[in-house]
């Protein structure tokens, strides 16, 4: 990615403890007697989707309107750029609200681009639901569409993996270029986190065993947001996706051999790329694509005669691979 087209954003800062009783609103003043502008055409579609608003209100902190509602279960939908659904944990989550009877814990959910609700923190409970063959389902409705990768940028329900991280901050860009393709890739920072996490997300679509734990180091350092349209800027993520791929592959051949001579470790493709990657030796960073043809380039002149079991044990092994 050209320099030119790179500012680093500054750190993020966790908020202050605030002095108590200093912000929003108190009890009363969240009351929402009348709907108008965003917050009446949500209401609109929740009632032409066959649901009923059972309240509405402003939120205390920052005065939003927001609406309680009970939706037809098939009328929502998983965003379609967050991770995927855990087989095990909506089957407990299925029977701990079976064994109880009852269901507490409404799920956030916004308007769909083509009708109907999408829900970006709530996918597990909505599969639990139509497990038990639950009709409909609590809801609360944002009026805000870009509240969804917000909460997906926040969520802490969980912790991802660099897969998971990786794959669902790729669909958030896909889903952005559909509407938002000429805005700066830097003024959706805040949802991606890491530049990093978009390349190794297009890594993960193309090969599900793609080892990023091992490359994240060096590209997150070496990446950062454009200020090209993310329409073009995707390009140079998958330029170097396509980069790190194939470098994963020639890394692949020289741990086959390594295994052929009777090495064994969980480690080998991380001893790999460590012993090739020169980047804490410079003393200027280099360019991504730079770099990735220089570890390349060493990878494969990489001379496993020469390696010996101490060499390994020595290297510390480091992170394990996704795959490994």
């Amino acid at each position: 990615m050209p320099k030119s087209t790179l500012k680093r954003l500054p750190p993020k800062k966790r908020p202050r403890k605030a002095k108590a009783n200093t912000r929003g609103s108190v009890a009363s003043e969240t009351l929402l007697p009348e709907l108008t502008g965003e917050a009446l055409a949500v209401k609109t579609a929740i009632e032409q989707a066959g649901g009923v608003v059972t309240g509405q209100y402003r939120d205390p902190l920052g005065g939003n309107p927001l609406l309680l509602a009970v939706l037809p279960v098939d009328q929502v939908e998983p965003t379609p750029f967050q991770r995927d659904v855990s087989d095990s944990h909506h089957k407990r989550l299925a029977d701990v609200i079976d064994r109880t009877g009852l269901f507490l814990d409404p799920i956030i959910a916004i308007t769909a681009p083509t009708g109907g609700f999408w829900t970006p923190n709530g996918g597990h409970r909505l599969a639990a639901m139509r497990r038990l063959g639950a009709k409909a389902i609590t809801v609360l409705v944002v009026p805000k569409r870009e509240v969804a990768w917000q909460i997906l940028a926040l969520n802490t329900e969980k912790a991802h993996n660099l897969k998971d991280k990786s794959l669902e901050v790729i669909r958030i860009f896909r889903n952005l270029l559909e509407d938002r393709a000429d805005k700066p890739e830097k003024e959706f920072g805040y949802y991606f986190e890491e530049a990093a996490f978009i390349t190794l997300g297009l890594c993960y679509e193309q090969n599900a065993r793609f080892s990023g734990a091992i490359y994240h180091s060096f590209v997150r350092r070496l990446s950062d947001f454009s200020t090209e349209p993310i329409a073009k800027s995707l390009k140079t993520h998958e330029r170097h996706a396509t980069m790190l791929l194939e470098l994963d592959q020639k890394v692949a051949e020289v741990v086959q051999k390594l295994k052929a001579k009777g090495f064994v470790s969980p480690y080998l493709k991380t001893f790999v790329v460590g012993r090739s990657n020169p980047l804490r030796f410079m003393s200027e960073p280099p360019e991504l694509e730079e770099l990735i043809k220089t570890i390349r380039g060493k990878v494969e002149r990489f001379n496993v005669d020469k390696i010996k079991p101490e060499d390994i044990t020595a290297s510390g092994g480091g992170g394990a691979s996704d795959d490994e």
